[in-house]
């Protein structure tokens, strides 16, 4: 006897949910809790699962992923904008070109990007300084942008950058299909100069990451073409910055929030007082900033969920799946889920603590950046930015929550402040600069 469909509601024709799902950040919660860890729905004219939960997660990302397919299930817009990046990528051709493309995130190449990361944010927070109180979310996209495109292209900060950064804003509006025709300009304006670059580089190769994925051979020794090359590094673009920015801005406004917490960050940074710089060393001896970290990537992942096309049908806790759906499994749910993390409302970075580990009760339970096989390759290349960023911020300045702004969190096209987190910002005072009344 086959299993039924899952539960839900099919709602408008053709639109189906697809609104709810873009502007209604509880949707996934709603359905849950009516339905449980399974349930049917309509985006885009498309039958459409959505999988909740560990099991859920480890089936999609893992011992069930050849039930699905990644480009044909995230919007149409993503491949035309994203072209045939390793984020839309299949099978062998994933496999060779990510592992072309890991030694610019890993070890040695990872080791070399310090000092940029460190020069650059230096440069921000004097700005910031002088500038007392501005848009954080906003501030730190461009910071993060130019991390991104110094270490991935060469690029000097300079209206270029800018320019590029501006082109990058909008074309990420049109992921979701929201001013498209923009989007599309920008992608070939993008490509124009990627174009430009990359041919710069293979005549005169130099330390960034692109010239790394320009000589970088497969086991045949062949290298990626122009094209392969021009679609990898827009994708590094993209993802090197997009994420993190969300990440920094909810790890800056939690740390706000909570006194507590930012006292004990700052008190495990205090063990580097006399350090000018911040090095390697000196970041795998932050066990409290990881925790924080986690527990941000829990609380607000930049990601809520994830695409995936049926190509295989199957069945799960009690219902079957039909091939030729979409499905979702829900990345922002999963972490609030009262089985996974006690008291999961609560911002509390000590789960993540060697005394309680809740995180390793069940596996995928922490998957802001993905897992299993196609975890986020850029996952260290990300915490080490946001190390050196938060390690710089809670040494040397204070900030607080300007009033009068809407902090709800917005899901598209990543998660973030409403208003973008206005902030009141000023370097720490040093005893020397302290006078007695």
């Amino acid at each position: 006897m086959s299993l039924p469909l899952p539960p839900g509601n099919r709602s408008l024709p053709i639109l189906g949910e697809t609104l709810d799902l873009l502007f209604d950040p509880d949707f996934a919660r709603k359905r849950y809790e009516k339905y449980g860890p399974i349930f049917r729905t309509s985006l885009l004219g498309r039958p459409t699962v959505f999988l909740v939960g560990t099991e859920a997660a480890e089936f999609l990302l893992s011992t069930g992923m050849d039930h699905f397919n990644w480009r044909d299930g995230w919007p149409s817009t993503f491949k035309r904008l994203l072209g045939r990046s390793l984020f839309v990528q299949e099978g062998e051709e994933h496999r060779r070109n990510r592992k072309l493309m890991m030694p610019a995130f890993h070890g040695a190449a990872l080791a070399g990007y310090v000092e940029t990361m460190e020069q650059l944010t230096l440069r921000y927070l004097k700005q910031w300084e002088s500038l007392g109180e501005f848009v954080w979310y906003d501030e730190l996209k461009q910071l993060t942008f130019e991390i991104a495109s110094q270490i991935f292209l060469g690029s000097n900060p300079g209206s270029e950058t800018e320019t590029l950064s501006r082109q990058f804003t909008t074309l990420t509006g049109g992921l979701f299909g929201l001013g498209l025709l923009p989007a599309l300009k920008a992608r070939k304006q993008i490509l124009q100069h990627l174009t430009q670059v990359i041919e710069a580089r293979q005549q005169a190769p130099t330390q960034d990451a692109l010239s790394l994925l320009i000589q970088a051979e497969d086991e045949a020794g062949d290298r990626l073409s122009l094209e392969e090359i021009r679609d990898q590094a827009l994708l590094l673009l993209f993802a090197g910055h997009e994420t993190t920015t969300a990440m920094l801005t909810w790890a800056c406004l939690e740390l706000a929030r909570h006194p507590a917490v930012w006292a004990i960050a700052q008190a495990e940074q205090a063990q580097f007082a006399d350090a000018e710089h911040v090095t390697l060393e000196q970041l795998g001896k932050m066990p409290y900033l990881e925790q924080v970290l986690s527990e941000v990537e829990r609380m607000h992942p930049p990601v809520a969920g994830g695409f995936r096309a049926v190509i295989k049908p199957f069945d799960f806790n009690g219902y079957h799946v039909p091939a030729g759906w979409m499905a979702q499994y829900s990345i922002l749910l999963t972490h609030q889920l009262p089985e996974v993390y006690s008291h999961p409302e609560k911002f509390d970075p000590d789960r993540f603590s060697p005394e309680r580990q809740e995180a390793k009760r069940k596996p995928f339970s922490l998957i802001g950046f993905g897992g299993g096989p196609r975890i986020c390759l850029g996952l260290a290349f990300a915490k080490l930015e946001m190390k050196i960023i938060l390690a710089h911020l809670l040494r040397h300045y204070t900030w607080a929550i300007a009033p009068g702004q809407n902090l709800d969190p917005v899901v598209v096209p990543t998660r973030r402040p409403k208003d973008g987190f206005r902030v009141r910002f000023a370097a720490k005072r040093k005893p020397e600069q302290l006078t007695l009344h």
